[in-house]
């Protein structure tokens, strides 16, 4: 308390929270004290303690987004950090992938955090302040074969965190993205279990030589939606894939330096 007025709470809106780096991420903000918007298809568990709002809705919906961004600040007035964490999987080659396939996967991944930020940017723009972290992918910045529509989706999220950084930045608001490699999550699982790769396809490419956590991936979350944390980071692509996207070593030569 200082001159009778308190500081307000953070407020961070978290997309994905189901499951996964989303629900992990949601934890670590209620642990630091943040009240929460929970945003997901399904239900979201919430964080003990933790002042929270759950919405669900096909966040594609720009009419879903509309409503959700009017209820969130309804309930807290402003948004400090929003996370653009929700997306979907689709692993299938080039030549086999539906336009309607395609599409599906450009509006989870890309079209909905551009509405989010669009309408949570704005109430941030007119206090001159937040942060906006976006969960891209190590497929957003190399090729990986079998996913042309998640990595579209993807390298085009980093453009657009980009881009709002460029816009944003000298308003007070920092827009950045974190790219996970492979994680141990319910869509992983999944697309294991498609047969896609094994356990071993990914350990033995990763230099670290194993799958990231979603507490890995929220860490360095919370690290870019904390404007005393990283207050002059904007524009980046935080990697946090264990050395994937760094190394160029053949699998014996890996194999060798471990």
């Amino acid at each position: 308390m200082l001159g009778g007025m308190s500081t307000p709470r953070r407020v961070t809106v978290i997309t994905g929270t189901a499951q996964g780096i989303g629900r992990r991420t949601a934890e670590l903000c209620a642990e630091r004290g943040d009240a929460l918007a929970l945003l997901d298809l399904q239900d979201s568990p919430v964080p003990h303690g933790a002042d929270a709002l759950v919405l669900r809705g096909d966040l594609s919906d720009e009419a879903v987004v509309t409503a959700h961004a009017q209820a969130i600040l309804e309930r807290f007035g402003h948004v400090d950090a929003l996370v653009n964490n929700a997306g979907i999987s689709f692993i299938t080659p080039a030549e086999d992938t539906t336009a309607a396939g395609f599409r599906r996967v450009l509006d989870v991944n890309l079209t909905a955090p551009f509405l989010l930020s669009r309408e949570l940017g704005r109430a941030m723009l007119a206090r001159g302040q937040g942060s906006v972290v976006n969960v891209a992918s190590v497929a957003g910045l190399l090729g990986i074969a079998d996913r042309a529509a998640y990595n579209a989706s993807k390298h085009g999220l980093i453009g657009l965190t980009r881009t709002l950084a460029a816009e944003w930045g000298g308003r007070g608001v920092r827009v950045n993205a974190v790219c996970p490699g492979w994680v141990k999550t319910e869509m992983d699982e999944a697309d294991m279990g498609s047969g896609a790769y094994s356990d071993a396809d990914i350990q033995g490419r990763v230099p670290m030589g194993r799958f990231a956590s979603p507490d890995d991936i929220a860490r360095a979350i919370l690290y870019l939606s904390d404007g005393a944390a990283s207050p002059f980071v904007n524009g980046i692509t935080l990697s946090v894939d264990g050395g994937w996207a760094s190394d160029g070593s053949w699998d014996t030569l890996r194999a060798r330096k471990r």
